[in-house]
């Protein structure tokens, strides 16, 4: 079991519990979720809190529509990913990202960005965009700043930048005020789940210009 330093925020987790996240960033929450016994029991706790406010709230009398206007919500929603109470074994990629993936490593279909790195840019249903990174050993990711927010989840190695050392389970919470440089740790390659609402803010030219093909 690796040692989890680096955990979801109490703002992120009440909005999952409450379903308030796009779908992208659920995914990420999601998968943290199912590997980290410390917020998934904080994410329960959130949970139980909502619980108990829905069943003291007052009820209203419902419009004659409201049951049509629920049904159509429903059928045009995408599922949301499964928060499994525990991990499969032998397995880099937690339940809810194998359901997106359609399977373990050997399912993703990476596209090259360069110098190693590949990503494979998973289909959801908001703008918000979901990735997973294949970073060689020793690979950096260009310097880069935020627009938005951006989770980075740790399944496979580990990297660091300039805030700490990001290992198996961990997640990185970036926002506009951070500007980093991730570098994966030599040896084994770093795999890592990223989502962003924002496009990043790259500081070197070429990284700019590829910007738009790779829709990072």
């Amino acid at each position: 079991m690796n040692q989890i330093n680096h955990h979801l925020t109490d703002s992120l987790l009440m909005a999952y519990s409450a379903g308030s996240l796009t779908e992208a960033f659920s995914l990420v929450v999601a998968t943290h979720i199912s590997m980290c016994d410390d917020c998934r029991a904080r994410a329960a706790a959130f949970d139980t809190v909502g619980g108990q406010i829905l069943d003291d709230d007052a009820t209203e009398a419902m419009s004659e529509s409201a049951l049509e206007a629920t049904l159509r919500l429903i059928g045009g929603a995408a599922p949301e990913p499964r928060t499994p109470t525990t991990r499969r074994v032998a397995s880099t990629f937690p339940l809810p990202l194998q359901d997106y993936v359609g399977g373990d490593v050997e399912a993703v279909r990476w596209k090259r960005l360069g110098g190693g790195v590949r990503q494979m840019i998973l289909p959801t249903s908001d703008t918000a965009s979901v990735r997973l990174l294949y970073i060689p050993g020793g690979a950096a990711v260009p310097d880069h700043g935020h627009r938005g927010t951006e989770l980075t989840l740790v399944l496979q190695g580990a990297f660091r930048d300039e805030t700490d050392r990001f290992g198996v389970g961990d997640i990185e919470v970036a926002t506009e005020d951070l500007q980093h440089k991730p570098v994966a740790e030599p040896g084994v390659a770093c795999i890592c789940l990223a989502t962003t609402d924002a496009p990043l803010k790259f500081n070197s030219l070429i990284p700019r210009m590829l910007q738009p093909l790779f829709k990072i």
